[in-house]
């Protein structure tokens, strides 16, 4: 796995994604997910330039952390959030994407320690209201929103999707950059759409994404 020539050929991508909506790519952060990779193939992809890295499970990533901690490396967490975990999770990390909840953002708030920077954090959105995905509903994100803007050690960055797997991706990334613009307008200044995985970044790219979470197209199938 040439991880090199991975990282160039996105970063390619991104690029010519940008110029076609005209935009500036290096207002797109390049998220590397780099769950079950090793801290070897993290710390490779890391000399050649990433410093934004994504996982998913608490416990596997505390440790790559604690391996990587002389390293200047954004940690975000994209996973399902389980509550015993928010303690971890508010502890180690600079950026959560899977906020749905208003008693797991509480909990990470209540967890934040004080000599760090308020937790960013984007809600997950489930569109299609699918049963096995987490996320809230579009009607309900405008309430958990004012929620989180009353929490000290949590800043309310975005949202976040995870599109189905089936049906017009450009709808599903315009409806969320649409939600961007109606919390705008109510007043929730919000910058950050995370949207956009290895077979589909292009895409989200054009309808406004602002960090593609990229795991295939850099480190490979997982095995």
């Amino acid at each position: 796995m040439d991880i090199k020539k991975n990282i160039l050929q996105v970063r390619s991508r991104i690029k010519e994604a940008s110029l076609k909506s005209a935009r500036n790519k290096n207002k797109i952060t390049l998220l590397a997910v780099s769950k079950k990779k090793t801290v070897e193939e993290i710390e490779k992809a890391y000399n050649l330039g990433i410093e934004n890295f994504g996982e998913n499970y608490c416990q596997e990533a505390v440790m790559k952390i604690n391996n990587l901690r002389n390293k200047n490396i954004k940690w975000h967490f994209i996973g399902k959030i389980q509550s015993n975990k928010t303690k971890d999770i508010s502890k180690y990390f600079d950026w959560v994407h899977t906020i749905d909840r208003i008693k797991v953002a509480n909990r990470l708030d209540s967890f934040r320690p004080k000599n760090k920077k308020p937790l960013n954090v984007c809600i997950q959105i489930n569109q299609s209201l699918e049963s096995h995905k987490a996320g809230v509903s579009e009607s309900d994100a405008l309430e958990l929103a004012n929620q989180l803007l009353d929490l000290p050690n949590i800043r309310l960055r975005g949202l976040m999707i995870i599109p189905p797997k089936a049906g017009n991706l450009k709808i599903h990334f315009s409806e969320l950059k649409s939600l961007q613009d109606k919390f705008n307008k109510n007043g929730i200044p919000i910058d950050t759409l995370s949207m956009g995985m290895s077979s589909d970044f292009e895409q989200a790219i054009e309808e406004g994404s602002t960090i593609v979470r990229i795991g295939t197209s850099i480190f490979g199938e997982r095995k």
